[in-house]
């Protein structure tokens, strides 16, 4: 995978500006990090946990694909309407697309195994997603790095705001669930009010209420649910 910055530290402050990148990183990389020790950790002699953890496998892919559809559509192509190449995070993106394939096709193989070849194939499948997994860290560090600053030199944050909210309308609700599923307990309390703050003054109150009871409570532990419930003045 090639990338385009020379410097792990030579990360752009947010100084004010709209962090488009943010939130669905933190969930995504959480997920992906929690995801690898779960299959790391996996009996795969064990038909109901390996059940369980391909499925968690499955979830993440989803949603990893998903998210990379959306910025192909509404970020890389909000750049290129403004002259900007985004070459380096496409060709990326090909790549990602290529593991997610692999690495169902793996998930199949340990399906398909015979029981004493399982363990082996539950541990190719680990090794692969570690692999892609490094990728994609390296690769959210470039677009938060990189693109961002390229978003922030030819948009405003109205404007960011706006291919945000356009990616978020082009999904369904239970795609949206989920992706909130994996988000809030990834930000941390402050981020996590802000965002929930604005859904509960611009949303109907019955998708609100929807995302707290199952998206938000299952996803945090009593004290972090509590922290929330008294910034937003909830019923904990």
């Amino acid at each position: 995978m090639t990338h385009s910055h020379p410097s792990i530290t030579a990360i752009p402050d947010l100084n004010g500006r709209y962090d488009l990148y943010g939130a669905v990183h933190k969930g995504l990389r959480k997920a992906g990090c929690d995801l690898l020790v779960r299959l790391g950790s996996t009996d795969f002699d064990q038909a109901e946990d390996t059940e369980e953890v391909l499925a968690l496998l499955r979830t993440y892919l989803m949603l990893a694909a998903s998210h990379v559809g959306h910025e192909d559509a509404h970020i890389h192509g909000a750049l290129a309407a403004r002259g900007v190449a985004t070459d380096t995070v496409d060709h990326q993106h090909d790549d990602h697309r290529e593991a997610f394939d692999q690495l169902e096709a793996l998930a199949r193989g340990v399906e398909t195994a015979w029981p004493m070849h399982r363990r082996a194939s539950g541990r190719r499948l680990y090794i692969a997603f570690a692999a892609y997994l490094a990728e994609d860290l390296a690769h959210m560090h470039e677009e938060e790095t990189v693109t961002a600053r390229a978003l922030w030199n030819r948009f405003t944050d109205d404007e960011l705001s706006v291919i945000e909210l356009n990616i978020v309308s082009s999904l369904s609700p239970e795609k949206n669930m989920a992706f909130m599923r994996i988000m809030i307990p990834a930000m941390n309390p402050l981020e996590r009010a802000q965002m929930l703050g604005a859904m509960q003054k611009g949303a109907p109150p019955e998708i609100f209420d929807a995302v707290i009871e199952f998206a938000v409570r299952p996803s945090l532990n009593p004290k972090a649910f509590g922290d929330l419930a008294g910034r937003l003045k909830l019923a904990a």
